[in-house]
């Protein structure tokens, strides 16, 4: 920054910032810092404060915020796409020579979109102050975490798979669900059939997909985020081993599916199945997470 300085001091203060949960960010410098939550058609309203520097006056042609909704792929840093952009103009051309404030309100906004933090990809939303000045505008930003809540789903069905090597191995698996809340439990079972491989282990991930961008540009990351060992040694035919994994621990956000045609994040089920020869076998099934209001922790 060296020497210069803004001429004047701006903060946003929310109308209900003592009552309204504050959850973690990450910022873009790596820190975390506390925010304020909301959910979509939620009124958020305040007070924008301009409090000039000792001795200085602050010219302006004209003082407005903006709440932005925005997503920014990271291989094509500092381009923003905004999904949402609402803007209340606050002052008239002049000059402020002490604090001066402004109440400012957006009511019932719609905020379609959950807040997200990727490997490729980041959702936001900000309010954004800005000082319009001939030369060089003074900004403000806050950032605020956005969380929706889905009922639970009325159709859930069980996922059953059968899954084999022509006359080497045959196993059946299942899983109680196709749909579960960020705080839920996977139970199932998978039941060996045939047996004629020596598996030394067997293992049950939770994956997530990140995909963004479309067509040629399409960039895939994969994370396992879970690793979960449902057996150490060799299964024998006919054996059933039970399967309970709990999804709090884990850092999972719910299933996001073409948001505003930039990106998707599926979920998945990864058995892994190793034989002595340390071969691997693969079977994926996809399952979708939601969150809803009696997880919203």
């Amino acid at each position: 920054m060296g020497a210069f300085k803004p001429s004047c001091n701006i903060s946003v203060t929310l109308n209900d910032v003592k009552t309204r949960k504050q959850v973690p960010l990450k910022k873009e410098n790596g820190q975390i810092s506390m925010v304020p939550l909301f959910q979509s058609q939620e009124s958020i309203a305040g007070v924008i404060s301009v409090d000039p520097v000792q001795g200085k006056k602050v010219e302006h042609n004209g003082i407005k915020i903006e709440l932005l909704g925005q997503i920014e792929i990271y291989f094509d840093r500092g381009n923003f796409y905004d999904f949402t952009s609402l803007v209340r103009e606050l002052d008239v051309p002049g000059e402020i020579y002490e604090r001066k404030t402004f109440p400012f309100e957006f009511s019932s906004v719609e905020m379609p979109y959950e807040t997200y933090n990727g490997v490729n990809v980041r959702l936001r939303y900000v309010l954004k102050v800005t000082i319009s000045r001939g030369y060089s505008n003074i900004t403000e930003y806050q950032d605020f975490v956005v969380r929706n809540y889905s009922p639970p789903p009325s159709i859930n069905n069980s996922i059953k798979m059968e899954v084999g090597i022509e006359d080497c191995l045959h196993i059946e698996f299942e899983y109680n669900k196709s749909k579960y809340h960020l705080k839920d439990v996977i139970i199932g079972k998978i039941y060996f059939l045939l047996v004629r491989i020596k598996l030394k282990n067997m293992d049950l991930e939770i994956r997530r997909r990140e995909s963004t961008g479309s067509g040629a540009n399409t960039h895939v990351e994969t994370e396992t985020l879970a690793k979960f060992e449902l057996m150490d040694g060799a299964p024998v035919r006919g054996e059933s081993i039970p399967i309970r994994l709990f999804l709090s621990p884990y850092e999972l956000t719910p299933t996001h599916k073409n948001i505003n045609n930039k990106f998707s994040v599926k979920y998945y089920l990864n058995l892994v199945l190793v034989d002595e020869e340390d071969r691997r076998y693969f079977k994926q099934q996809e399952i979708t997470i939601y969150r809803t209001a009696e997880t919203a922790s």
